[in-house]
């Protein structure tokens, strides 16, 4: 068994080789290159040929791991699951709604009383500048009583020494106008 012909064909074979010699006191060179050593025969066929009550066992014993494994992930999922539905917002979700539908609500009548009172606000302010300029326009000044007086040109004559006798001027009331003639100036 030490033959290198045999362990050259042992090494280069793609089926796995078992060697199982038996009783020798010496190792021969075919244990070091087949892929497994039994010290016997009988070695040899218990490595090959697994004893079905103990793959039996283990499998039955993986089984078991696999089976507690798989309760303890339930177990964790569904405590998840119960602490989740246990919080308010998931319990009665409505909730949460009708408090921010109140806000919005009071939030909506807020804006309309802020809205109304600067409209009056800005109304009031609109009716005291109208009013002002009423007082301050012309019109206003020609309603009592004044007159405007233009030149020939159209300015505003506002001393005696603007115009010359003979210039015809434009006299504005406050309903029509008049067309005069400078006689004399002081």
């Amino acid at each position: 068994f030490s033959d290198e012909a045999l362990c050259r064909a042992v090494f280069a074979c793609r089926t796995p080789v078992v060697s199982a010699i038996g009783h020798e006191t010496d190792a021969p060179l075919l244990d070091y290159v087949a892929d497994v050593r039994a010290s016997t025969p009988t070695d040899a066929a218990k490595r090959i040929v697994p004893d079905l009550g103990e793959e039996l066992r283990v499998i039955q014993v993986a089984r078991q791991r696999l089976d507690r494994a798989v309760l303890g992930m339930i177990d964790r999922e569904q405590h998840r699951l119960d602490a989740i539905r246990s919080r308010p917002v998931l319990a009665r979700p409505g909730v949460m709604i009708e408090a921010r539908a109140g806000d919005v609500t009071a939030l909506r009548e807020r804006a309309a009383r802020s809205l109304d009172h600067r409209i009056r606000a800005a109304g009031d302010e609109l009716r005291h500048t109208v009013a002002r300029l009423r007082a301050l326009s012309p019109a206003a000044t020609l309603d009592r009583g004044y007159a405007i007086v233009q030149s020939p040109s159209g300015h505003v004559v506002r001393a005696a020494t603007d115009v010359a006798k003979g210039d015809v001027l434009r006299v504005r009331l406050a309903r029509g106008e008049l067309s005069t003639t400078v006689e004399e100036t002081r």
